[in-house]
C-alpha cells in the first residue's frame, strides 16, 4: 500500500519556513519519493504570515496543495489557530513552545511542543529553530532515511551560505534528540 505524507509548515516570513519545507522535499527526492512544494506567502516577505505544503508520496501526487495535513509544524500562534482544526485525526502537530504559549486542545493528535526558537538562540543558530522542529519531525516520523535528510540539506544550502552547513545539520540533530 502507497504512503503519502501531506506537510504544512506554518510562521512568519524570516523564519525559515521555505527552507525548511525545500529540506522535506529535497530529503524525499534523495530517497526517490514523489514530491511536491508549494510556498505560499503574504505580500510582506518578512514578517508577514508565510506557510508551505510539501507532499511525500510512493506514488504521483494529484494535488501539491494540502488542506488536511497529515503533519502541521506551526512556529507562531496565528499559524496554530488558522490550521490546527485542519489536521487529520491521528495526524501530528509540533509546535515551537518558544513562540507559541498555548496548549492544543485536541486529543485525537500527536502534539510534540519543542522550544526550538529557545534553543537555537541558546546555540547561537538564531535562523535554525524551523530546522530543529524538522528533527523533531524526522525522529517521530521517520520520512526519510537519514541519508536522505543529511542530503536534502546540503542541496538547500547554497555554496554562497556554506558557513550554514553546520549550524543546520547541528540543528537537525538537536531536534532528533529533543
Amino acid at each position: 500500500m502507497a504512503k503519502t505524507m501531506n506537510v504544512l509548515l506554518a510562521g512568519f516570513g524570516g523564519q525559515g519556513i521555505l527552507f525548511a519545507g525545500k529540506t522535506i522535499a529535497y530529503s524525499a527526492l534523495m530517497d526517490g519519493k514523489e514530491l511536491s512544494w508549494l510556498p505560499s506567502y503574504g505580500p510582506e516577505m518578512r514578517g508577514g504570515t508565510c506557510n508551505c505544503s510539501v507532499v511525500v508520496s510512493d506514488e504521483p501526487i494529484g494535488s501539491p496543495l494540502v488542506t488536511t495535513p497529515d503533519v502541521l509544524v506551526a512556529m507562531n500562534l496565528p499559524s496554530l489557530d488558522k490550521f490546527v482544526n485542519a489536521v487529520v485525526p491521528g495526524g501530528t502537530i509540533l509546535v515551537d513552545s518558544s513562540m507559541i504559549n498555548k496548549k492544543v486542545e485536541r486529543t485525537d493528535v500527536n502534539v510534540y511542543y519543542v522550544d526550538a526558537t529557545k534553543i537555537a538562540d541558546e546555540n547561537n543558530m538564531h535562523s535554525c529553530a524551523i530546522i530543529i522542529l524538522i528533527g523533531k519531525m524526522f525522529k517521530e516520523l521517520g520520512f526519510c532515511s537519514k541519508e536522505a535528510l543529511d542530503a536534502g540539506i546540503r542541496k538547500c544550502i547554497p555554496a554562497k551560505k556554506a558557513a550554514m552547513l553546520d549550524l543546520n545539520l547541528k540543528a537537525l540533530e538537536i531536534g532528533q534528540n529533543s
